[in-house]
């Protein structure tokens, strides 16, 4: 510690260098195969996996996105095109937008990272069936390699995002049904399909011999990808941390407020910049809500419809802010077009969410839609309710200071991961089309 201090001094950093993380190295990073990273790219990028065959997860985790789909709400199945130019296709309509934004999928192959989504619905807990906590309770199965392969399980059964509407197909169909991890349910269904395709069968052999494909072996090989993949740790600011590099003048400013006066680190600590803790901070709220079927609100309470405890209510997740620059909208519904308006939102959350302008949200056009996109924002009570829960004070910072905090902000860009190392496949083994 005293060697990486004294390096951090020659840098110009020395007020903070205690607060700053140790560099990440690769024993943080779950193990993975080369059989495995190769056959989880195909799969990621196939549309096999959806119940129409139109969708993958590159749809809403797209590389020239970010890893995301560059809109603050998405749409899955029934829609055509990526991001802006995402639309809805006139006779097969969407259900809804997703109702919250599609989180970035860097460092997630990180050991640190056991909760995923932005309202922690699955979590690592050794004393849950595999392992894993999630919504499916007792009915979770065994197989999954960690929270990373099972949050695959959740995009495929959304009617949404992948599965498509009741008795739009027969993935869809047995969602609709209560039918999900047991023979013939939906994940069967979906592992069939690709097992029926000699290439992946072919590719399978390879990583775990001639044994029957299950769901649990695809979502593996994606999580092995990923984790490959958009690895995110060759940054300015890793370089920086290593004591082989520098940031410019205005981003070691920003960095200095950022672990000082700004008061971000208390909240994105760690080598990742995330405390992996839930937050309520008044994050304006669009689209239709987070609700059961049976529901008819539009809320979005977050982490409370994980743990059922009114102080969870409008907690959401610490996102990691490695490549934060690229993974705009910002917010569980992507409130924030810009980098610049979320860091302001920060400085005064309540008095941010009372004058919200929602012409800077992304939304493809989707006249059916319309009129629940704004919903909430048009409650007086649905937004006392939301500043209520609000736990940051104001900061006062200069326009410069803020200005600063966004320059450190970029610093944790790493360009090796931005289009990621292996990139988009031409084709799949499917033979459906692969978004470019």
């Amino acid at each position: 510690m005293k060697l990486r201090a004294l390096i951090l001094c020659c840098l110009g950093v020395p007020a903070i260098a205690g607060d700053l993380p140790a560099p990440v190295t690769d024993v943080d990073f779950m193990p993975t195969t080369i059989e495995g990273v190769e056959l989880g790219r195909l799969l990621f990028y196939d549309p096999v996996l959806s119940g129409s065959n139109s969708v993958s997860c590159a749809t809403c985790h797209h590389p020239r996105l970010g890893t995301s789909d560059g809109l603050s709400l998405g749409l899955g199945d029934g829609g055509s095109g990526l991001g802006t130019d995402r639309i809805v296709v006139s006779d097969n309509l969407p259900e809804k937008r997703i109702p919250r934004n599609a989180p970035a999928l860097f460092n997630l192959g990180a050991l640190e990272f056991t909760s995923l989504f932005h309202d922690g619905r699955l979590e690592a807990d050794d004393s849950k069936p595999g392992g894993i906590r999630t919504p499916l309770g007792q009915d979770m199965v065994a197989g999954f390699s960690g929270v990373l392969s099972a949050q695959t399980m959740f995009p495929v059964l959304s009617a949404d995002e992948m599965a498509g509407h009741y008795s739009e197909n027969e993935i869809s169909r047995a969602v609709r049904l209560g039918m999900l991890a047991h023979e013939g349910g939906a994940w069967d269904l979906i592992a069939k399909k690709v097992a029926a395709i000699p290439e992946y069968r072919a590719r399978f052999d390879a990583v775990i011999d001639d044994s029957p494909i299950q769901f649990t072996d695809i979502a593996n090989a994606m999580a092995e990808f990923i984790a490959v993949e958009w690895r995110a740790t060759d940054s300015p600011f890793d370089q920086v941390l290593a004591g082989t590099g520098s940031i410019s003048p205005q981003a070691q400013a920003g960095m200095q407020l950022f672990y000082g006066k700004a008061g971000c680190s208390a909240c994105h600590s760690g080598p990742f910049q995330t405390d992996h803790g839930f937050h309520a901070i008044a994050m304006p709220q669009i689209g239709p809500g987070k609700a059961e079927r049976f529901e008819t609100h539009n809320r979005d309470t977050g982490r409370m419809r994980v743990t059922g405890q009114a102080e969870d209510a409008y907690r959401f997740r610490t996102p990691s802010l490695r490549n934060v620059a690229l993974t705009g909208p910002y917010g569980h519904t992507g409130a924030f077009a810009t980098l610049q308006a979320v860091v302001r939102h920060h400085l005064d959350p309540v008095a941010s969410l009372m004058s919200y302008d929602p012409t800077q949200a992304v939304l493809p056009t989707f006249a059916e839609a319309t009129e629940w996109d704004m919903a909430v924002m048009a409650s007086a009570a649905d937004l006392m309710a939301i500043a209520g829960a609000n736990e940051l004070s104001p900061v006062m910072l200069s326009d410069a200071d803020t200005a600063a905090v966004v320059a450190f902000l970029h610093a944790l860009t790493d360009p090796i991961s931005q289009q990621g190392r292996m990139g988009v496949p031409q084709t799949v083994p499917s033979g459906f089309a692969v978004d470019q």
